[in-house]
């Protein structure tokens, strides 16, 4: 990918944001490379950018911003990969929680942690519990993540249900199963943002995306930054939502 221009920013209004953004964050191997950098400097200027995105998402007030962190699919990443991601994700917990929780961020996580290594489970519980009252912005961290994974998990709940006898099979909606998946009560993203180019979801939010709206930016999850989270949201607000029926507008 060549290196783009630096792109100017469509100042938006705090009431016309989405309520909840979810992004794909891609590219960090494929910016170091394109620097002779090795990959692990591409993750680390990744967390920079997680960080001047939860700054931007707060200021502009959205009030969710899910991140795709680790999916289920990075454990056939090379071991070595796979241990500095963990201790990329030790050092932010360590290094940002407070400064999180300082700036009213609720932390919340979905996917497997039975899985986890013990430490990096009672991390994510420890962030999780400590900003459990904070209402600034809620921060969902999709970490050992798959939507599949996840909608599985779903039809296991409702299947042991059926089987112990406190739910029929007639009774299992949509809705029904939509409670079960990993955090039912929170919104479906409005928007989806992908970045590096790469225009599929790769088993992210596969459920709470049916009616969301998609937008791939080119620059590569480092490059990231507010100017390109505000042009997202200005070409969200011009798309037409028809949810199955009529239209209903962004802007």
């Amino acid at each position: 990918m060549s290196q783009a221009e630096p792109i100017r920013a469509v100042r938006i209004a705090s009431s016309a944001v989405p309520r909840h953004v979810a992004i794909i964050m891609d590219g960090n191997g494929r910016w170091a490379a394109a620097r002779g950098l090795p990959r692990g400097e591409g993750h680390r200027r990744g967390v920079e950018a997680l960080r001047r995105t939860v700054r931007a998402a707060a200021d502009l007030g959205i009030g969710f911003l899910t991140i795709f962190s680790f999916s289920a699919e990075n454990w056939t990443r090379p071991l070595a990969e796979i241990r500095e991601l963990m201790a990329l994700l030790r050092r932010f917990i360590r290094h940002d929680l407070a400064d999180l929780h300082r700036s009213g961020v609720r932390v919340r996580v979905i996917g497997e942690r039975a899985s986890l290594d013990r430490d990096i489970r009672l991390l994510l519980d420890e962030a999780e519990q400590l900003t459990k009252d904070n209402e600034k912005l809620v921060l969902v961290v999709a970490f050992n993540y798959g939507s599949r994974q996840e909608i599985a998990r779903a039809a296991q709940r409702l299947a042991s249900a059926v089987s112990a006898g406190d739910l029929a099979i007639s009774d299992i909606t949509a809705d029904k199963l939509g409670s079960c998946l990993d955090a039912p009560d929170l919104p479906d993203p409005d928007l989806i943002i992908r970045t590096s180019g790469e225009q599929r979801l790769s088993n992210f939010l596969l459920w709470q995306a049916a009616y969301s709206e998609l937008i791939f930016v080119p620059c590569y999850w480092p490059d990231f930054d507010r100017a390109t989270l505000e042009n997202a949201i200005a070409e969200y607000r011009g798309r037409e939502r028809r949810f199955g029926g009529l239209i209903a507008r962004t802007g």
